[in-house]
């Protein structure tokens, strides 16, 4: 089975396992959408959300000095909305209704996390290209990162 179709087929039996779960994304921490289950609900937003309130929380976890961040939960009047992290690169978001057994919920999405996060991180990377190659054959994932780092400063007000 490719990672594709077990990433979907994981989705598909978290929310048939627990009924509160209203849909599910997996995305990569650039926010990226690596498989969905979320009618009604776009996807690629959500996706997007949750990378940068992943950014925000592994920086609070980092400044607070109190580990390595977990899961990111967000409850509204009408539900839930929890990130976890999945593998090295990727998130799983679960958009639930209101739950009364939430740790219930984060066990079992704890779970499929770790077993989506194994499977995304066992395909094999792509190679880093040289930075002398022909530009056909560099991608943005394959480009050499730059190492100066430029600030911005304010122009003058008049």
């Amino acid at each position: 089975m490719d990672v594709d179709t077990m990433v979907g087929t994981e989705l598909l039996r978290l929310r048939r396992r627990r009924p509160e779960v209203a849909g599910a994304v997996l995305a990569g921490t650039d926010g990226l959408v690596i498989g969905s289950d979320l009618p009604g609900t776009d996807a690629t937003h959500l996706a997007a959300l949750a990378a940068a309130g992943f950014g925000v929380a592994s920086r609070v976890a980092a400044t607070a000095r109190r580990g390595a961040f977990q899961e990111a939960l967000v409850r509204t009047a009408g539900g839930t909305v929890v990130t976890y992290p999945a593998g090295r690169d990727a998130l799983l978001t679960l958009v639930a209704d209101t739950t009364d057994d939430l740790e219930g919920l984060h066990a079992e999405a704890r779970e499929v996390a770790h077993r989506a996060g194994s499977a995304l991180d066992a395909r094999p990377r792509p190679a880093t290209a040289d930075a002398h190659a022909p530009l056909a054959h560099l991608t943005p994932r394959t480009l050499p990162r730059r190492t100066t780092h430029h600030t911005w400063r304010r122009p003058p007000i008049r």
